[in-house]
């Protein structure tokens, strides 16, 4: 069948100049050059076979075939643009893109979110990079998992997730060596030890020895390493134990690649991880999907089970 109908482009081109009755305000609006505007419209008027506007001093004139192709295209291709939008948007509700602290994302996120997908198999997720002083001022994320305590984001909605609880973990063998030796019966006992830390976080094992009770003096630190997982090989490696949060070592302390001395000692911090989303994104089908999911799977976690 041969179409009669001209490409929406040129279509678009005619329209908007015809209404702002300017080149130059059209190819504003449209976001192209003028001289763009002007050959779209040159390949329309060839395409009906005569003019449809002429250029004065005063602006644009439509002529006869100008003015009825405008007051005859104007309802139709408002009515594209409208269900085009209404397209767009139901495709959008559908995608989400979120941007997380690397850390939780590798070693607790990640792992889990092939049940996410499961569940919902229809939403894309995607992954936007990382800020810690994330705003939302751009068009990407959607929402974020940042680090922090509750009430630090006024006016987000802020859901606490996961990561108060710390716990020490050192290598099986040095827990062995020390049990044989009849030590490591109280955490004051750990103040001997090589005090590996995070650098992010020199001052948790002040924080982690506070909630034990230990009275001290000073804290002589050992290394401080930037990422959680090189500190993790150290602890493995046994240059030393470490203090972090449960939920960035539990599949580790799962497989037996590092024990935790006072397993049944539960400290918790004010510092944790929260979903974070502005305003605007509430009523995004896809993120409420995805909060629904993130906290039921964080209340499974053994952390959830802390009196």
């Amino acid at each position: 069948m041969r179409l009669h109908s001209p490409s929406m482009s040129e279509l678009h081109a005619f329209m908007t100049a015809a209404r702002l009755g300017s080149f130059t305000l059209a190819a504003d609006h449209l976001c192209v050059t003028q001289g763009a505007v002007s050959r779209a419209i040159a390949r329309l008027e060839a395409h009906f076979g005569q003019p449809l506007m002429r250029r004065n001093a005063h602006g644009l004139t439509l002529t006869d075939t100008g003015r009825k192709l405008y007051e005859g295209g104007l309802a139709p291709l408002q009515a594209i643009e409208a269900l085009s939008a209404e397209l767009r948007a139901d495709n959008r509700r559908l995608r989400l893109t979120l941007a997380s602290v690397p850390t939780l994302a590798s070693a607790w996120l990640v792992p889990r979110l092939p049940d996410f997908h499961r569940r919902h198999p229809d939403i894309q997720l995607g992954f936007a990079a990382y800020r810690r002083n994330e705003d939302f001022s751009g068009a990407t994320p959607d929402a974020a998992i940042l680090s922090g305590v509750a009430g630090q984001w006024p006016g987000w909605q802020a859901d606490y997730v996961i990561g108060r609880e710390m716990v020490v973990i050192c290598s099986p063998a040095r827990l062995a060596a020390r049990r044989a030796s009849g030590l490591w019966d109280r955490p004051i006992d750990l103040l001997g030890e090589p005090l590996l830390y995070h650098s992010n976080g020199p001052d948790n094992w002040a924080r982690w020895f506070d909630a034990a009770g230990v009275q001290r003096d000073a804290i002589t630190l050992a290394s401080g390493f930037e990422q959680v997982s090189i500190l993790v090989r150290a602890v493995m490696a046994d240059m030393g134990i470490a203090v972090l949060q449960r939920c960035l070592v539990q599949d580790d302390l799962q497989a037996g690649h590092v024990v935790s001395p006072f397993p049944d000692l539960r400290i918790a911090i004010a510092r944790g991880y929260h979903l974070c989303a502005p305003p605007q994104r509430r009523d995004h089908y896809a993120l409420a999907c995805f909060r629904d999911w993130l906290l039921d799977t964080a209340r499974q976690d053994p952390e959830a089970a802390m009196p």
